[in-house]
């Protein structure tokens, strides 16, 4: 019966030890301790996890060093090196790190116009049709649902709205349907969609409200100058009446010049009011429209400024809490420099979109702004020299802070390799 009670007791102590060990500081610590770290060779510093005094930290490059310290130097030039924590000779984790030469690009800053254009026609709502029978939606008949692309009507592919309109009336004068395919998400769907003739203007209908097209602003992030590559926005555009990501055919942006303000208020966000013209010479084309921002390739030269000398990039990991700008425009097309402060950094092994909360601190931006407003997103942020990421959306019962999204990522979608080769400018 003695020894039933000392095992029941060993195997209930090990039972609750095994259950508080998650949730002990130690334990905490070694699980934030990465297996694997990049690195740039121009930063003389890396921050680790310390895990005490009584555990030794060795490097390829140092034979051991203090991990209280938490701050290890690593090789000067590209190339692999680890770090290894040990207890008594025993080791307890190793970090492979991998330094490569700083990648460069310019940041932006610069206020753009945006122009996209959808695949086909997208279906943003339906309508009834009056006709002498009654009130009839054909979209819904034919079973169309609001953010639906009509890619094509009887066989014939469709690029805009006014392809749509002759094919509408041909098939109504001759009481015929019309053949459509859909896109609804990554699914091809065919229907059958029948004409109306609307008994008020004597037009035939289909009960169908399709836009071609979406513009809007939004702020330049950085471009390479080598590749010609650009990203902007830091995040992805959604059709603002069917709340849907805009699937986009092709795309533009133009410069814009911003002449207004609205300044956010708890609850309310704020807007930058900005005068484009999609007939201006072409900045770059739109390749691409993710959760990380658009994408594209230059035409033509983003006009210089105090910013335009390429400047090197920081990975998730070398991006401290505390003081940074973001560059942006508040008036006109000049691109200014206004103080912020990163309150919270997530260092993201895997794309993710918000990997920073940024807070305005700079009082003539709080002035003019009241904080993050649209037309902000894709603001450059800037710490230490570096280009570490974007400004992406705004809190909405706080417009003085909001979320950033880190460069790495915004480089990644943008077909970008910053682990290929070094692109410093000579």
């Amino acid at each position: 019966m003695k020894n039933d009670w000392i095992r029941k007791s060993i195997g209930l102590i090990l039972l609750v030890s095994l259950l508080t060990l998650p949730w002990t500081t130690p334990f905490q610590i070694y699980l934030s301790i990465p297996n694997q770290l990049k690195v740039f060779s121009s930063i003389d510093q890396i921050n680790l996890p310390a895990l005490g005094d009584a555990v030794t930290v060795t490097t390829s490059e140092q034979s051991q060093a203090n991990s209280a310290a938490e701050i290890m130097p690593y090789a000067e030039e590209s190339g692999d090196s680890e770090v290894i924590y040990t207890f008594s000779d025993i080791p307890l984790k190793k970090v492979d790190i991998s330094v490569y030469d700083d990648y460069y690009v310019v940041p932006g800053g610069q206020s753009i116009g945006i122009n996209l254009h959808t695949e086909g026609v997208l279906v943003v709502g339906h309508h009834l049709v009056s006709t002498n029978n009654g009130e009839i939606s054909p979209g819904e008949e034919a079973n169309i649902k609001v953010g639906d692309s009509i890619i094509q009507i009887n066989d014939q592919s469709i690029k805009n709205m006014k392809e749509v309109a002759p094919l509408v009336k041909k098939a109504g004068e001759n009481n015929s349907t019309l053949k459509v395919e859909l896109k609804r998400g990554n699914q091809t769907i065919e229907t059958s969609l029948k004409p109306y003739k609307d008994k008020d203007d004597n037009q035939y209908r289909i009960g169908l409200y399709i836009r071609d097209s979406a513009a809007g602003i939004g702020t330049m992030t950085f471009y390479d100058p080598k590749t010609k590559k650009y990203g902007a926005l830091g995040h992805i555009i959604s059709d603002m009446d069917t709340k849907k990501p805009v699937e986009i055919n092709n795309g533009s942006i133009v410069k814009s010049n911003v002449r207004e303000i609205k300044r956010g208020e708890n609850g309310i966000p704020g807007e930058k009011r900005a005068d484009f013209d999609l007939n201006d010479e072409k900045l770059g084309n739109i390749t691409k429209n993710t959760p990380f921002g658009i994408f594209g390739s230059l035409e033509n030269l983003l006009d210089k400024n105090k910013w335009s000398k390429p400047m090197p990039i920081a990975l998730p990991n070398q991006v401290k809490e505390g003081k940074a700008q973001i560059l942006t425009v508040i008036e006109g097309e000049k691109i200014e420099a206004f103080d912020v402060e990163i309150v919270n950094n997530v260092v993201q092994e895997a794309p993710a979109t918000k990997g920073m909360i940024v807070k305005i601190t700079d009082e003539r931006l709080l002035d003019a702004t009241g904080g993050i407003v649209q037309g902000m997103s894709g603001s450059p942020i800037i710490q230490n020299g570096r280009l570490i990421g974007a400004v992406t959306h705004v809190f909405v019962n706080d417009p003085t802070s909001g979320y950033g999204v880190h460069i790495e990522w915004m480089l990644n979608e943008a077909g970008i390799d910053i682990y290929q080769q070094s692109n410093k400018a000579s």
